[in-house]
């Protein structure tokens, strides 16, 4: 049996308490069987209002993850927990931290998301900010785990190639893109960008994503989806407060590369985040 994603596709609110509690019950519900990476969107713990509050926040997220390592320990799942607001050292911001927990609750990665959210787009928010309160990352992570080498990367992120370039450079089997897309640019861009990543990296790519109307206001464009290797969508979650799951064949990665060996054949081996 191959090893499986299982991925949390999330409509949440600006109480961690609630989110959390969500969480635990899918989780409970499911009757995951093991290996399984669980995948949760970005700002999944708490979808707040502005950069103040989750600021003020990040100071003391370190109970809840805490909290999750206890889930990890009692489901016996690997957790690829979106991301967190965590304190940025004598910056004065927070980093949107992506965390990976292995299944004794231990943290074997953290990615801090490198590009971030400054934009104007046309769906009532007034326009975003990110950098206004959030230190960008510089480090591009690809780590170990029973799934295979899993690349970390966060929504906006999608954007860029070269991040993507460089995972590949590392090893990466699979690719996460937890996300809280704008149904703007979501339904323009979402699944053009996913599958892109995945057809040039020859990974898969797995991609927990934010959905509905929020409390905080905003709107999100949804669409969890698992992407193969050869850039097919696997399952995809659509509009629906649900979750997904995809099974990881390994072999079946290894035969793409084989028939197409384009790592090989690339001659502009990345260096931009060296």
């Amino acid at each position: 049996m191959h090893p499986q994603a299982f991925i949390v596709q999330m409509c949440s609110t600006m109480s961690a308490e609630q989110n959390f509690n969500y969480l635990q019950q899918q989780l409970t519900q499911a009757n995951l069987k093991q290996p399984t990476l669980v995948c949760l969107p970005e700002t999944w713990l708490c979808f707040n209002k502005d950069g103040v509050t989750t600021l003020e926040q990040s100071k003391s997220n370190h109970l809840w993850v805490e909290k999750l390592a206890q889930l990890c320990r009692q489901f016996g799942i690997w957790l690829a927990a979106g991301t967190i607001a965590l304190p940025s050292e004598n910056t004065g911001k927070y980093h949107a931290a992506s965390l990976l927990f292995n299944e004794q609750g231990e943290v074997v990665a953290q990615y801090n998301k490198i590009h971030l959210f400054d934009a104007q787009v046309q769906d009532g928010s007034g326009g975003y900010r990110e950098s206004k309160f959030t230190q960008a990352g510089s480090d591009v992570v690809v780590v170990d785990s029973p799934f295979g080498r899993i690349g970390l990367s966060v929504c906006y992120d999608v954007r860029f190639a070269g991040l993507y370039q460089q995972m590949m450079a590392l090893g990466a089997d699979i690719i996460l893109v937890p996300s809280a897309f704008t149904t703007v640019t979501g339904e323009a861009h979402w699944l053009p960008l996913l599958q892109a990543r995945a057809i040039e990296t020859q990974c898969y790519v797995l991609a927990a994503a934010q959905v509905g109307q929020h409390d905080n206001g905003r709107a999100t464009y949804g669409h969890s989806v698992a992407i193969s290797p050869w850039g097919e969508v696997l399952v995809n979650a659509k509009t629906e407060l649900t979750n997904i799951e995809c099974q990881l064949d390994l072999s079946e990665l290894q035969q793409v590369r084989a028939s197409l060996p384009v790592h090989q054949h690339n001659r502009f081996k990345s260096t931009f985040y060296e």
